[in-house]
């Protein structure tokens, strides 16, 4: 293909197109999509991948330092190391996954009524995550989930509570700077109900920047809910954890692959995340992106 055919065919490509094929050519991103997939695999095949049952406990071999028999060594109570890290995948990813997501859904939805509805529901909306995005939210989470108790569903839910008004904030911008453009005055000239206006016209062209932040806040959700598990407000063991591993390993400093290697997992994770967020952002950022 010539130069000018290359050219011809990128003009033709949709916005959407371009976004994608900038993503795949940023080899940070495909680094960080690579990183993310493999620990979604192990994840998915933890009871293949595992050696040990992850719960099962042998006193006589507690505290054995990683070897050709336990890969990372045993914890206080003879658990294999290994087989926790695999396992605690599969609770740590799906958790990071589902509090952006539905954090991204209440916040966008809302974010979308207000910024189009306007009125005493734009005020309420608006006010209720102003007061939420005054307390650091770390801080907030930690209130939210000493409250309700300590279990992983407990802490998800105060996750929730502390990031959806930063995606209502964003949407509502977003809502705001699309709400009287052509297209959407065109709708409701021809009497397009309000509902479809939003989500038919509104909404899609506003999702760009909404999965951008999202991207970028999968590994953020990650670390904050292994920081509620390592102060014991999230999950409860003996379930394997990230978070709950590093901490039952704090003080133990000759015993260091206790806290290294679920430490690691998660680094390796959550840069993953962010290379991936990164290159999103520069793919759907027009002002970043190649042409």
């Amino acid at each position: 293909m010539t130069r000018t055919q290359e050219l011809s065919a990128r003009e033709a490509e949709s916005p959407l197109q371009r976004s994608l094929r900038a993503l795949l050519h940023n080899r940070m991103a495909m680094l960080g999509m690579g990183v993310v997939l493999f620990w979604a695999v192990v994840a998915i095949a933890a009871p293949l991948v595992s050696p040990y049952d992850p719960l099962i406990q042998d006193v006589m071999r507690r505290l054995e330092a990683p070897s050709g028999e336990h890969l990372f060594g045993t914890d206080e109570l003879g658990r294999d190391v290994f087989s926790r890290v695999i396992y605690g995948a599969r609770l740590s990813l799906p958790v990071g996954v589902i509090v952006i997501g539905f954090s991204l859904l209440v916040g966008s939805l809302l974010g979308a009524v207000a910024a189009y509805v306007g009125g005493i529901p734009d005020l309420l909306i608006m006010r209720l995550a102003d007061i939420t995005l005054a307390f650091p939210s770390i801080v907030l989470a930690l209130a939210i989930a000493a409250v309700l108790g300590p279990s992983l569903r407990n802490a998800v839910i105060a996750m929730i509570a502390v990031w959806w008004p930063e995606y209502a904030r964003l949407m509502r911008g977003q809502v705001l700077a699309v709400k009287n453009n052509e297209y959407v005055t065109a709708a409701r000239s021809v009497g397009v109900t309000t509902f479809s206006i939003l989500f038919r016209h509104i909404i899609p062209n506003t999702v760009a920047p909404i999965i951008v932040k999202a991207s970028l806040d999968v590994g953020t959700a990650i670390l904050t809910i292994a920081a509620l598990s390592f102060i014991g407000l999230g999950v409860v063991p003996p379930t394997p954890e990230w978070g709950s591993m590093i901490s039952s390993g704090r003080y133990k400093f000759y015993n260091w692959w206790l806290t290294a290697f679920p430490g690691l997992a998660m680094l390796t994770v959550v840069m993953g995340f962010n290379f991936l967020g990164d290159g999103v952002r520069d793919a759907f950022d027009p002002h970043t992106r190649d042409t």
